[in-house]
């Protein structure tokens, strides 16, 4: 029997060598960048206090407070007027806590945020000023919840416990280390909370949620990893950080563009996706594994670009971008401008302004910001966004002008009307308008056509009222031919509306049993029947089924096309619905395309192909491969920038012939499941 051969590729520049691993205890300060390991390994020694700052990092705030010297006196005067800060503050815990969405029906989570933000306050007081009576406020706090709090429960479970636990285990961190009279039954009852309260709501992690969430619950399981001293505890979250599924991951979360997952939701959950990323990312520094510098200083990136949209610039885009809380800064920005501007010494311009906002009241200046010290180096580049596949898709004006001759159709016209003309005589150019085209059926494209949009805003939409169609745009005969379409965008959801969350509008189009919708899907009855299509600058998106689907098609060129989000899980079923699903086609040409985000199938799918090439495309954040590759002959795929896929950057793949003569070039491959 013939089994199947797979080659999961992935570049071995993306991956960091494992160093020698030392067991010294060791401050961060004292550890040379070649002690900083780009993986997690379970031998090496935990550094206490570790999470988000060290014995160092401690001292430093300490003398400056002590000193009077600004920005950290007035940031620690200001602290120290909240309610938390007081040696008057009484926790009062629950046994159950309750928080719905966006925190509805609480019961206990004000009461147990207050208490996490109070033991950190106070265990910073104890640090600085060495009284010992905030030392006993913040073990008061730990004795009351951990003697009483059971579990907790509704929708937003796990996001209150990745907001508190990995803030109580920080407090507790400091603490331990400086504070003896804290030890016995009191410790042993508080890491018992975290260990049979916390990391059982959250090892799993929540992928499906927005990415803050998981950021959030990182930072939290990271954090009990170190106090607790389980070192795979630790592991998962680096793992995870690096190459986690859905929303989760640093390249999942942070676009190559610098875009984040929730920057079409509103900026106040972007700035507390990066804040959360950023503390995570600050505690593994701390043990020595740099998760600042995945995927090229990815988080840098995504501050750098959420800065410059939140102190009122223009900023690139996919989607529509929110406006919701622009200029409404959080207090996330001081721990990554420190390591990236004072520590890596890279620019990073429009994050030093975001802190500026905030820094005469902020926490972040008094425990992260150390400045520089010495003669002021040569600043290396801010991250720039990728230029692969930059301007795929519809854009905001047509790439070429119609011809004089080109037959018009507005928005709410019959396109197929249309098409049926040009094609009784012979083929020519149909020219959309702007405005949303609502199709009462699959649109059935003749041979000889080409079809103009005006761009980003000339949007085809499958009237999900009719049934009996799954595709807006199918061949009307099985040896199409000489067809272009250009400038326009397939709606592949149900509704051109998007909710102000867009994930909750994903999570519906994953489920199984929902309306089986495609964008593109010219089928022929054999191989090489249609011949010579041209698709450029299209965007389709949203599609349960797939977003473009090729059968039997030769002299095919996709260039500068989005096809995106597409790719559920309704019949054939999970894995057979990709962004780009090609069989049996011969001479293609795919470039400067965008096949990202397909839910559950690969960027592309390619099968029983022969003379294709795949070159400067953005194969990223698909549930399997960026690109599949089976079953094909003279394939060549170079330039491209394969990240954070669940399967491999570049899956190779066959059953019968081992002969595939697949080349890859110059391609970048990082952060995806499978490595290779």
């Amino acid at each position: 029997m013939m089994k199947r051969r797979t080659f999961l590729l992935q570049s071995g520049a993306g991956l960091a060598a494992v160093l020698p691993k030392f067991a010294r205890t060791a401050y961060p300060s004292q550890l040379t960048n070649g002690d900083r390991e780009a993986s997690g390994t379970l031998h090496r020694a935990i550094v206490h206090p570790g999470i988000l700052q060290t014995c160092t990092d401690l001292e430093f705030m300490k003398s400056r407070i002590n000193a009077g010297e600004e920005p950290w006196k007035s940031a620690w005067e200001h602290w120290l007027t909240e309610p938390e800060a007081s040696l008057d503050f009484t926790p009062r815990p629950l046994t159950h806590v309750v928080r719905g969405g966006y925190g509805a029906g609480q019961k206990g989570a004000l009461e147990l945020m207050a208490s996490a933000s109070a033991a950190n306050a106070h265990a910073l007081q104890w640090y600085v000023k060495g009284d010992a009576a905030h030392a006993r406020k913040a073990v008061e706090i730990f004795d009351a919840w951990s003697g009483t709090l059971s579990d907790f429960s509704k929708n937003d479970a796990m996001l209150l416990a990745g907001w508190t636990g990995g803030e109580f285990a920080n407090a507790a961190e400091i603490l331990r280390a400086t504070y003896p009279a804290w030890n016995g039954t009191s410790l042993a009852q508080f890491k018992r909370m975290l260990l049979t309260v916390y990391v059982p709501l959250l090892r799993m992690f929540y992928p499906g949620a927005n990415g803050n969430w998981d950021a959030a619950i990182m930072y939290t399981l990271l954090s009990i990893g170190i106090f607790c001293e389980d070192r795979e505890l630790m592991e998962s979250v680096y793992t995870h950080f690096r190459t986690g599924p859905l929303n989760s991951s640093i390249t999942r979360y942070v676009y190559p563009s610098g875009q984040c997952e929730e920057t079409t939701r509103d900026q106040g959950h972007v700035q507390l996706g990066l804040g959360y990323m950023a503390r995570t990312a600050i505690v593994a520094w701390n043990q020595g594994v740099d998760l600042f510098g995945e995927a090229d200083n990815r988080l840098a990136l995504g501050y750098e670009y959420t800065s410059r949209y939140m102190l009122g610039q223009e900023v690139p885009v996919c989607g529509e971008i929110s406006l919701v809380e622009r200029g409404k800064f959080r207090d996330v920005y001081e721990g990554a401008l420190q390591h990236y501007r004072y520590v890596k010494n890279i620019d990073m311009t429009f994050t030093e302004q975001a802190a500026a906002k905030v820094r005469p009241q902020s926490r972040g200046v008094v425990m992260f910001f150390r400045g520089e010290f010495g003669a002021a180096p040569k600043l290396r580049p801010t991250p720039t966004p990728s230029s692969i596949a930059a301007m795929a898709g519809a854009q905001k004006r047509p790439s070429v002008p119609p011809p004089s001759n080109a037959l018009q159709v507005a928005a709410g016209e019959s396109i197929q009307a249309a098409l049926d003309k040009l094609a009784a005589n012979g083929g020519g150019v149909v020219r959309l308008g702007t405005g949303p085209h609502i199709l009462p059926a699959s649109l059935q494209i003749p041979s000889g056509i080409t079809m103009l949009g005006t761009g980003l805003d000339c949007v085809l939409l499958l009237d999900p009222g009719k049934h009996g169609s799954e595709a807006a745009i199918v061949n009307a005969e099985p040896d199409l031919h000489d067809v272009v379409l250009r400038d326009f965008t397939i709606e592949g959801a149900e509704t051109l509306t998007t909710s102000r969350d867009p994930n909750a509008d994903v999570q519906q189009r994953r489920a199984q049993y929902g309306p089986a919708r495609a964008g593109i899907v010219f089928l022929a009855n054999g191989n090489s029947e249609m011949h010579n299509l041209l698709f450029e600058r299209l965007t389709v998106r949203n599609c349960t089924s797939n977003a473009v689907r090729l059968f039997g098609a030769d002299h095919v060129e996709i260039a500068d096309c989005n096809f995106y989000a597409s790719g559920g899980m309704v019949s054939p079923g999970h894995g057979k619905n990709h962004n780009l699903n090609l069989n049996h086609v011969s001479d293609v040409t795919i470039s400067g395309a965008r096949l990202t985000d397909s839910m559950w199938g690969h960027g592309v799918g390619l099968s029983f192909g022969k003379n294709v090439t795949i070159r400067g495309c953005e194969l990223a954040r698909n549930n399997l491969a960026g690109a599949r590759i089976a079953e094909s002959h003279r394939v060549t795929v170079q330039d491209c920038l394969a990240e954070g896929n669940s399967g491999a950057g570049i899956a190779i793949e066959t059953w019968m012939d081992l002969n595939t003569e697949v080349v890859l070039r110059n391609n970048i491959l990082r952060n995806n499941a499978i490595p290779g």
